[in-house]
């Protein structure tokens, strides 16, 4: 249901119309078991124009009375209607939309907002009605400069004295528009002068068209009203005209038609209002906010962490297996593990098979691979070693480096070389204070072998383990000169990285079977490896941070409680906004930003401390630990943060919007 707005063209056909008319209005309250009943079948009428005062004694009602009149409380039974048309069956967002356009309150404890300025409180009911910024400014500054505010607009509340908030209470009051002007005790809690000068105002305010509405319980200013309405006990027991009436045509300025917004625009407005007013009640409870974020920063940051940790295990882990080529397969000798035919397994694979393989076009490379353990001795040091036949292409399919000499090339195959190449440990044992071992002769077992190369050092499994010497040789060597054998115990595969790993494996199976007429063979792939451990370290990755999302939840609801306290502090201002004319949603909206805004710094500062946290393990990590950083973990862990928010922060936002607005303002 819609209000028609008397000072509208359309109105001219009610200009008989009561400006408010109350009928057979009774009021009651529960109190435990008993009802009490607060008014009594109240008929009323009041006019255009009117300065009408409510006398009466306290807990007469009349209090009770004004906040049914000003749409902050409803009646239980009766009819109330506004320029001739029912308030009875509005929602509570059209009794909003009706304070802030024809109505305007006068507190007795002035009821503004602590943490603003004057004028920012002068301007709150124009934030709600949709006003253009700058005529919002401007039209509070002028308010204020028409009360002796001129020099007072940047003072907050604190900093005015009880007259100087009651002027800038009856500012807010006008800055709609004010119709009807609705003053509870306006000048109950000031001096005489003050209060001299605040009834001044309101015979101007009467005289410029204003309805003026005011309750006190003091016969000498209700006499310089023009009409006194005396109520007792819930009953109204005179209603007389003073010495003060006179006819009035004069009729308020039009402001909201004027300085109107679009839709949007106010909405952005109000958002911005409830913004501003998160940052405020933020910045008031430091200590509180911060506490409140705690268990969002130690969530976000454990996640962060966690997820960081893990893709760092996991890079240094692959980094290990990208040593045997980045993309491997491996085809050893014998019939799989668990295979009964293993006990009668003779030697089957041949450089032959190793070349096949080579002549395959997804294959980039291939090294045949024999092992054995011996002696080997250079001079009077004398040490087990193993060694190991290998291919020309064996670094590059293993990924290993050089840090001296050179490898092995198509003659040292074909020739069968006596070259041989050692790793770190080979260099350590048999040459610690020989800084360059080329050219130097080892003897493995009856062998003599010329070193031509050394590796950097390498733990793969495809180098020697951590202590143990170990020597290569040309694979051809190896079979004539050391074991006598022609047959290799596997060799490896370098797959070229266009091509699926597990279609370059059953490719290979297939060759290999159709050589050897069985599967008398194991295939060992690479990158089956790399995915295991990736799923592996995945799993763990998500299972610890699923532990630490728990923190999450509970900084939720801690936001939650914090949020809850922080209503239950708030209440009297959400009272003054209600009264002003908010509707539920901007009520919601700014609790709800607040709420948000608190775990968005929380998820932020958690990033932070994440960054912090990593930058110390990589430090002290150094070369062989690494945290790295997921984008898609930070992301979500902001997203997250954000949601928590949203959906600890909407039970103390909804309870905010669905106070009562006269609850809400007597409550300090």
């Amino acid at each position: 249901m819609s209000i028609q707005d008397p000072n509208t063209s359309a109105a001219t056909d009610m200009i008989d119309v009561p400006l408010m008319q109350v009928k057979g209005l009774t009021k009651e309250f529960k109190a435990g078991e008993q009802t009490i009943r607060v008014l009594r079948d109240i008929n009323l009428t009041i006019n255009q124009g009117e300065m009408v005062a409510i006398i009466g004694q306290s807990g007469s009602g009349k209090s009770t009375l004004m906040n049914i009149l000003g749409c902050l409380d409803q009646a239980s039974a009766g009819d109330y209607k506004v320029f001739g048309q029912s308030v009875n069956r509005l929602e509570a967002d059209e009794l909003a939309k009706l304070r802030r356009e024809h109505f305007g309150f006068i507190f007795q404890r002035y009821h503004l907002l602590g943490d603003i300025s004057a004028r920012d409180n002068v301007a709150v009911p124009a934030v709600y009605a949709g006003m253009d910024g700058q005529a919002r400014i401007a039209r509070a500054e002028q308010l204020l400069g028409d009360l002796g505010l001129a020099d007072k607009v940047n003072n907050r509340p604190s900093q005015l004295s009880g007259g100087q908030q009651q002027r800038v209470s009856i500012a807010r009051a006008l800055m709609n528009g004010g119709d009807i002007i609705l003053a509870d005790e306006p000048t109950g809690a000031l001096d005489s002068k003050a209060g001299d000068d605040v009834m001044q105002i309101m015979r101007n305010l009467n005289a410029q068209g204003h309805t003026i509405i005011m309750v006190t319980h003091d016969p000498n200013l209700a006499a310089q009203a023009e009409r006194v309405i005396e109520i007792k006990d819930g009953y109204i027991i005179a209603d007389y005209k003073t010495d003060q009436y006179k006819e009035t045509q004069a009729h308020p300025e039009a402001i909201l038609d004027k300085h109107r917004k679009s839709a949007f625009g106010s909405f952005m407005d109000r958002l911005l209002e409830a913004f501003k007013m998160s940052l405020l009640a933020m910045r008031a409870h430091k200590m509180r906010t911060l506490l409140t974020m705690l268990g969002i920063i130690i969530g976000i940051a454990s996640v962060v962490s966690v997820v960081g940790l893990g893709k760092g295990s996991q890079a240094q882990i692959l980094t290990s297996i990208s040593s045997l080529g980045t993309n491997t397969i491996t085809v050893s000798d014998g019939y799989p593990y668990g295979d009964p035919r293993r006990q009668y397994n003779d030697d089957n694979l041949t450089p032959q098979d190793a070349q096949s393989v080579a002549d395959q076009p997804y294959v980039l490379s291939v090294s045949p691979q024999i092992n054995n353990n011996t002696n080997v001795r250079y001079r009077n040091v004398q040490e087990a070693a193993s060694v190991r036949g290998v291919g020309k292409d064996y670094l590059d399919v293993t990924g290993e480096t050089l840090t001296q000499g050179q490898g092995f090339d198509e003659q040292s195959i074909l020739r069968r070389t006596q070259d041989i190449i050692i790793d770190n440990n080979a260099k350590r044992t048999f040459f610690p204070d020989n800084p360059n071992p080329i050219g130097e002769v080892l003897l493995i077992g009856s062998v003599p072998g010329r070193v031509i190369g050394v590796l950097a050092p390498n733990d793969s499994g495809f180098g020697g383990g951590v202590d143990s010497p170990t020597l290569y040789m040309p694979y051809t060597t190896m079979m004539s000169r050391l074991i006598g054998s022609s047959y290799i115990e596997s060799f490896v595969a370098l797959i070229d990285d266009n091509i699926s790993s597990s279609a370059a494996e059953s490719a290979i199976s297939q060759l290999m079977e159709s050589r050897h007429g069985t599967d008398d063979f194991r295939i060992r792939n690479s990158d089956s490896i790399r995915q295991t451990i990736e799923s592996t370290t995945a799993a763990l990755t998500l299972l610890i941070s699923s532990i630490a999302i728990i923190s999450l939840i509970v900084g939720g609801i801690g936001v939650m409680n914090i949020m809850l306290v922080s209503v239950t502090e708030r209440t009297n201002e959400i009272g003054v906004r209600m009264a002003v004319g908010a509707r539920q949603n901007d009520i919601m909206q700014q609790f709800l930003i607040e709420a948000i805004l608190v775990c968005i710094m929380g998820g932020l500062l958690g990033i932070g401390l994440a960054f912090a946290i990593g930058e110390l393990i990589n430090r002290v990590g150094g070369d062989s630990f690494k945290v790295i950083y997921s984008p898609t973990s930070i992301i979500a862990a902001f997203v997250c943060s954000t949601l928590i928010g949203v959906v600890f922060g909407f039970l103390p936002a909804r309870n905010a919007a669905k106070l009562d607005p006269v609850e809400a303002l007597s409550r300090d």
